[in-house]
């Protein structure tokens, strides 16, 4: 037995999580779920938006799935995902673009898998400061070896695990020859152990315009933080948006797996919420865990539903409920 550690999270978290265990109960395959506060729910409670308590739970167990979280301004951690990363050393995010048919978007047939930095870069909170008079800011940039290194080769074991051919390393070593540069130089020294996947090297600007012009070239990209980020979302873009995509938070024995989107509070509790980004999340979760089968029934019966286009939620143009919307994922299953 699996025990996964749950954070329903807020808005719609408890709607899409409760969509999400349905299915994977559905699937029967040796799950069980103790769950967390986080979140709201444990501000109301005069506690942190990440309780000590929850973070000993996720660190019992080899994974997590999560809702989203909002952060509040001004009060707690300045981000729920970012504290989780940096406390468990979840140095990948991991975030796949696959088309869905059905989807109303210009490109079809996408395939493309981001690997992102996820502890250095300008994202690392080093070096924030502001001048007394608010004229000038600035911020430190810290790339190192060993946090290229890893990613870098989490990438490419992805890329051959998953059969695929091809590595881009985005970069802007041009211009930002230390950080950059030093990233792109790893990239070069990892793919020597990899002969069978091939390395391209893209500037990120270029890369953002390829994306938009030829996306079907790109296969795995790998890039630092801040880039991984923006490019990250365009590729969420050209399959749907945000509500149809997954991510997964990797360290080296623990994963996290979350919907990307946010907590959408103007439809909480209307039953109408699309749960498919954290399905396609939970679907990677058992990747992880390495029950493949159960996995690809889950993207199978979400391709299959969507595409058929009877039963959507109104964010893909129907009327149904996230109750009617599960239920006929299980009648597919």
């Amino acid at each position: 037995m699996t025990i996964v550690t749950v954070l329903p999270g807020d808005g719609i978290g408890p709607d899409i999580v409760e969509a999400t265990i349905r299915i994977l109960e559905e699937l029967d395959c040796g799950l069980s779920f103790e769950y967390a506060l986080a979140g709201g729910e444990a501000l109301k409670q005069g506690l942190d938006l990440v309780p000590e308590e929850t973070l000993a739970k996720i660190a019992e167990h080899p994974v997590a799935l999560k809702g989203p979280i909002t952060t509040p301004i001004g009060r707690g951690f300045s981000s729920v995902n970012v504290s989780l990363r940096q406390h468990f050393d979840l140095f990948a995010n991991v975030r796949p673009a696959l088309s869905i048919p059905g989807a109303t978007v210009r490109y079809s047939d996408i395939d493309i898998l981001v690997v992102r930095e996820n502890m250095e870069g300008l994202y690392s909170g080093v070096g924030h400061t502001r001048s007394e008079d608010g004229e000038r800011a600035e911020l430190k940039s810290v790339v190192t070896r060993k946090g290229s290194s890893r990613v870098i080769k989490h990438a490419f074991k992805l890329a051959r695990q998953l059969h695929r051919k091809k590595v881009t390393v985005v970069h802007k070593a041009n211009i930002m020859k230390s950080t950059s540069g030093l990233f792109l130089e790893v990239a070069r020294d990892v793919a020597k152990d990899f002969p069978d996947i091939e390395l391209e090297e893209m500037i990120v600007d270029n890369c953002a315009m390829q994306l938009v012009m030829n996306p079907h070239r790109f296969d795995v990209i790998v890039t630092t933080n801040l880039f991984g980020d923006i490019l990250s979302d365009l590729c969420a873009g050209l399959v749907g948006g945000l509500g149809l995509a997954p991510g997964a938070n990797i360290g080296d024995n623990r994963g996290i797996f979350e919907a990307v989107h946010g907590s959408a509070p103007d439809i909480e509790g209307k039953n109408i919420a699309n749960p498919t980004a954290l399905l396609l999340a939970s679907a990677m979760m058992l990747d992880y865990l390495e029950f493949n089968d159960a996995a690809d029934r889950i993207r199978h019966s979400v391709r299959s539903v969507i595409g058929e286009g009877k039963v959507t939620t109104p964010d893909l143009g129907g009327n149904a409920t996230t109750t009617d919307y599960t239920k006929a994922l299980i009648e597919r299953l």
